[in-house]
């Protein structure tokens, strides 16, 4: 079924807005920081029109946000927020908190670079940054795929009691207008319940939260948030299927772009997927066997997802618009691990490419493909321009 759709000319963070209307949260803590702000002043313009029945909190800092965020959830709210660069550095401490206390707090990230020094790059530090916070952490290429993921990622975070990442890049995609189809309410209603948690902080209920525990019980609330994870890998999925059904747009876990039969396979995240498409292209038509796996899902991390996309291709050329100084690229490490152990794995090559922001045309991407093709793989990532 694919119910009639809205065509509109929206941004990414426009884009973020109108899937957090559309998910009807109860509570919508906001700070500004650039360049997430378009999202928070859409969202604050539904609310003044009536068109967004929420309560819209401003507290003085992200800290303070996310802070707001946690009880509200706990209390049985739908939750979502959204935040850039050092707002996420500065929520990194109620991160945790709010996986540990299982708040499906939905978050828009986008992703821009990390002082010192400063600058407004798109840059992915910010958020790998969080991996082993708890949340779970979907990459998105445009602004359509925006709407749609922050909604998935309500449908998978409920679900699992986990609290969720959606992260764009800033500029390229949180600036960039393009065509967005827009689902009607009634649709995104049918797709995304009415969140009714059964535990909750409620006097009826008698509950609590919070309370100094065991090293046991610490160690069994871990192994739970791990439980969570896997999850919802299955659950992404599912979820990715029912809107296919509903609207016609499938994102998937990940996707393999012209992989069959490749020689070489460029794996990254965000935007850089569109110029990796391109890439690809101009090298397949100059003869060139080389595809493209775009990663969408990074927490939980899908390692046997990605081992069966890259059984049997030779080389694997990670992209990475991130950097974990002393190791390189964040991705690259990510992948090595998972494939490790595996028969006739790739040779896996690290590249940092558009750190800080820098852009990577698609003469310059085949060109790193073609000079990392040349060269033996090695531990850390290279640097590439």
């Amino acid at each position: 079924m694919n119910q009639k759709q809205r065509a509109m000319l929206l941004t990414g963070n426009h884009a973020c807005a109108w899937a957090a209307r559309l998910a009807r949260p109860h509570v919508v803590p906001v700070y500004p920081i650039t360049p997430q702000t378009p999202i928070l002043e859409l969202l604050t313009d539904f609310h003044a029109n009536g068109d967004l029945q929420a309560e819209v909190l401003t507290p003085e800092s992200e800290h303070s946000v996310l802070s707001a965020c946690v009880p509200a959830s706990l209390a049985g709210a739908r939750v979502f927020t959204a935040t850039a660069s050092q707002g996420v550095l500065l929520m990194h401490e109620v991160l945790h908190y709010a996986s540990g206390a299982r708040a499906p707090i939905v978050m828009a990230n986008v992703n821009r670079t990390v002082a010192s020094p400063w600058a407004f790059w798109p840059d992915q530090t910010d958020s790998l940054a969080q991996r082993d916070t708890g949340w779970l952490q979907f990459y998105v290429e445009s602004a359509q795929e925006a709407l749609d993921t922050v909604l998935h990622a309500f449908r998978v975070a409920e679900q699992v009691q986990l609290p969720a990442m959606v992260n764009l890049d800033a500029f390229y995609v949180s600036h960039a207008v393009e065509p967005v189809q827009v689902p009607p309410q009634d649709l995104v209603d049918k797709y995304l319940p009415p969140y009714e948690p059964e535990h909750r902080l409620d006097t009826a209920l008698g509950s609590s939260w919070g309370n100094v525990v065991s090293q046991d019980m610490f160690y069994r609330h871990r192994q739970m948030i791990d439980d969570a994870m896997a999850r919802a890998i299955p659950l992404a999925q599912e979820a990715d299927r029912e809107w296919a059904e509903l609207t016609g747009r499938s994102w998937g876990v990940l996707e393999r772009y012209r992989c069959d039969g490749a020689k070489a396979v460029i794996v990254t995240l965000g935007s850089m997927c569109g110029t990796a498409r391109e890439t690809v292209d101009a090298m397949r038509a100059a003869g060139e066997a080389v595809g493209l796996l775009k990663l969408r899902l990074f927490r939980p991390f899908p390692v046997q997802a990605l081992r069966v996309a890259l059984a049997g291709v030779p080389d694997v050329i990670v992209l990475d618009r991130n950097h974990s100084p002393g190791m390189g690229g964040i991705l690259h490490q990510e992948l090595k691990a998972a494939l490790y152990g595996m028969d006739a794995a790739p040779r896996v090559h690290g590249l940092l490419a558009g750190v800080g922001g820098v852009n990577v045309s698609p003469e310059a991407m085949a060109g790193m493909v073609r000079g990392a093709l040349g060269a033996a793989p090695r531990v850390e990532s290279t640097w590439a321009r």
